[in-house]
């Protein structure tokens, strides 16, 4: 549905995920009864989150959680866990810096160069631990270290940044030709984010075995205010869904998983992506809110650093449990920020469904609730 804005601009209607609600059916079933498992190419998990590459929420230590804990943790290969051997104190400055101190003082923090054998030795750390290893870099750092990356044994590559495009143009630099690039790896890549039909469907042609869903959607986030761009997420990944589908049928068959990637900040939220088409998401302040995270109660990703135009702030969420109890409970807590798999398990049951494909088929209605 279109709306006219002006008598020379018409816009499309679309929807966030408080702008949408999930209907029950005719049938219930027991929590206990359903899976919420999740499998990309050979590697399976017993939930379907991802930790985002976030300084603030994934440290090696994190990453090894997460993966006990039945997902996986994402590291940030161009965070201060590959730029300093011992990146404690100052994590725990940012946690102290005055706001309007903030931006600055991290620009200079990571201002210090990446260093590959810190690369290699924080994948080590994590592969170690048994656990599925994953890393990720940005589109603009990728030729640079994904040999050392890959050599370094990673499972999982991730190519995340505001927005991946199949088709960056540059008068500058030649620009990462992601076809090539993926076809020639051994290991599955994930890449994003993407916010239209037309950018996933690009990104699934190059062979990618996942795209991650948002545009700088998050708590931390200030692209809406600094560039004027903007997802609304529960359009954003009902389009790539249809992407994915219509890939399937152009492909004869091949399977590119929906990855929902912002403005996931309650369970409520993620019920609602894997509800539009997510086969599984990637939560950054969800889970920066636990008291083993690395922000320590606070929260920032790439953007806020970003050394000539900063599209984020750090910002505080507070530390409220352990990771664990997020993930799995029990809890006090009603607001729906901890004991994310539960809530998850039970939306499902009392919808009916019994795993994550056949939750994508529940109804859908637009029912827009503000609480402000």
């Amino acid at each position: 549905m279109e709306i006219e804005i002006g008598r020379s601009k018409r816009a499309r209607r679309v929807y966030a995920f408080d702008d949408i609600a999930i209907v029950p059916s005719r049938r219930t079933r027991d929590p206990e009864d359903v899976s919420v498992s999740w499998a990309i190419d050979a590697y399976q998990f017993s939930i379907p989150f991802l930790a985002a590459p976030m300084d603030s929420v994934v440290s090696p230590n994190t990453a090894i959680m997460m993966g006990q804990l039945g997902g996986v943790g994402v590291l940030d290969l161009e965070g201060l866990w590959t730029r300093y051997d011992d990146p404690e104190p100052l994590l725990a400055e940012i946690r102290d810096l005055p706001a309007h101190r903030a931006t600055a003082r991290m620009q200079e923090m990571y201002a210090e160069p990446i260093k590959p054998s810190l690369v290699t030795e924080r994948l080590a750390q994590i592969r170690a631990a048994g656990v599925t290893v994953a890393g990720a870099l940005s589109p603009q750092r990728t030729q640079e270290l994904y040999e050392t990356v890959v050599a370094a044994g990673v499972d999982l590559f991730v190519i995340r940044g505001t927005t991946v495009s199949a088709e960056h143009v540059s008068q500058n630099q030649e620009p990462l030709n992601l076809k090539k690039f993926i076809y020639e790896l051994d290991v599955p890549v994930i890449v994003g984010g993407a916010a239209t039909y037309t950018a996933a469907l690009h990104l699934m042609r190059t062979g990618a075995a996942g795209v991650l869903v948002g545009f700088g959607g998050g708590a931390a986030s200030t692209t809406r205010a600094s560039l004027g761009i903007h997802a609304p997420m529960a359009t954003a990944v009902a389009d790539v869904a249809g992407a994915r589908r219509d890939y399937m049928d152009e492909s004869g068959g091949r399977y590119v998983h929906v990855i929902a990637d912002g403005g996931l900040n309650t369970s409520g939220d993620i019920v609602k992506a894997i509800a539009c088409g997510a086969d599984a998401v990637m939560l950054g302040t969800a889970l920066a809110r636990a008291t083993d995270a690395p922000g320590g109660g606070f929260h920032w990703g790439p953007e806020v650093h970003h050394s000539k135009l900063p599209r984020g702030m750090r910002v505080e969420v507070g530390a409220l449990a352990p990771l664990e109890t997020i993930l799995y409970g029990p809890t006090p807590i009603a607001d729906g920020t901890a004991n994310l798999v539960g809530a998850l398990r039970r939306s499902m049951a009392t919808t009916g469904y019994s795993d994550l494909k056949e939750f994508q088929r529940v109804e859908v209605v637009v029912a827009p609730y503000r609480t402000n």
